[in-house]
């Protein structure tokens, strides 16, 4: 991870504000204006109002993952498939219902980060990480100048391969707190290798095939994310529009504001508290050799009501290259990535300068 350092020296501003969390600034109350660093733009005329006002817009697909775990009927999980592949083929993502988990836990892990981020100040940054860090309780590494910051705080942390983890950045306080962690991440493990197949199945492909790109020893890491409410929620954004660096990330929210980006327009993500979002990361992207969408999307601020999603993002093991399936390529369908590791450590620079990186994987 030596390549997430920020170039703090270059934004001394972002720097000494990072020193105080947003939701610290927040409690303290006592700002009139937002801070430059977070002011990322004026009121846009492409965000959507509120969903009941649309009429009847595109919304993100919906796949009830039931109908192909325990489904008897071949054409019934057939059409599942189908629709997996429309929807992260278009869309580059979907909300899955029927995911075999159940609606205490998914509740349990949202109360947990809720729980964690009302604990008294001195008490989370016992977990703090510098602005050097990635894993911990703070924020993003500061982007480079220029890039603004995101009115967000965090607790990322990674849990598989176990012998990873860093425990001084697990909390103690609430107590529960690595029991249900460790439940929750098991029970994503057995969903993504079932995300896994299924996504190969929809292109025909060995069902397996991906799951062996990303290895034995694929990472598995958890981001708590807290949103404080903003004033200034036409002016700052909770999280900066990027795609991610993973495979795919799993993520659940307790309220809305989570939007893609698809044909140039940005769309609300629907909150449902029993469903979850699985979103393309760009790795996927590569090893499907283009037909799976790695989508931008971005947070909005809410100036009323704060906001806990909590993302599991799923990464293929440190070291381990990965390619196209040689099955998705033909005459008509050439290679369009060429074989690529390790690349979190390519993304994150273009990141910090609010780009994206997948072109340094382009043939």
């Amino acid at each position: 991870m030596e390549m997430m350092v920020a170039a703090v020296s270059d934004n001394p501003m972002a720097e000494k504000l990072l020193s105080k969390r947003v939701q610290e600034m927040v409690i303290n109350n006592n700002i009139e204006e937002p801070p430059q660093p977070y002011v990322s733009r004026v009121q846009e005329e492409e965000d959507p109002p509120p969903m009941a006002a649309m009429g009847a817009p595109p919304l993100v697909p919906i796949i009830d993952l039931s109908r192909i775990k325990s489904s008897s009927e071949e054409e019934e999980s057939k059409d599942e498939l189908y629709k997996i592949k429309a929807a992260l083929s278009s869309w580059g993502c979907f909300q899955a219902i029927g995911q075999g988990i159940s609606s205490s836990l998914l509740d349990e892990i949202r109360k947990i980060g809720r729980e964690f981020f009302e604990l008294a100040m001195d008490e989370k940054k016992k977990y703090a990480k510098t602005v050097h860090e990635f894993e911990g309780y703070g924020a993003d590494p500061v982007p480079e100048q220029g890039q603004f910051l995101d009115w967000s705080d965090r607790l990322f942390l990674t849990v598989f391969p176990q012998d990873q983890r860093k425990y001084q950045f697990w909390p103690n306080n609430p107590h529960s707190f690595r029991g249900i962690v460790e439940e929750y991440m098991e029970k994503m493990k057995e969903l993504t290798e079932f995300i896994c197949k299924a996504m190969a199945k929809s292109l025909n492909l060995d069902e397996n095939c991906f799951l062996e790109q990303f290895g034995d020893q694929s990472q598995f890491q958890i981001r708590f994310n807290y949103y404080s409410p903003c004033k200034w929620s036409d002016r700052v954004l909770g999280l900066k529009p990027h795609s991610d660096s993973s495979g795919f990330t799993i993520i659940m929210e307790d309220e809305q504001g989570l939007q893609v980006l698809k044909d140039d327009k940005w769309f609300n993500v629907p909150n449902n508290p029993h469903s979850i979002l699985v979103l393309m990361g760009d790795q996927m992207q590569i090893m499907s050799n283009g037909i799976l969408k790695s989508p931008v999307h971005r947070v909005l601020s809410n100036s009323e009501r704060d906001r806990i999603s909590v993302a599991v993002f799923y990464t293929p093991e440190v070291g381990k290259e990965i390619e196209p399936q040689n099955g998705l390529i033909n005459e008509e369908n050439p290679k369009l990535f060429k074989k690529i590791k390790d690349y979190a450590d390519i993304y994150f620079p273009y990141y910090q300068k609010g780009q994206r990186a997948i072109h340094t994987a382009q043939l």
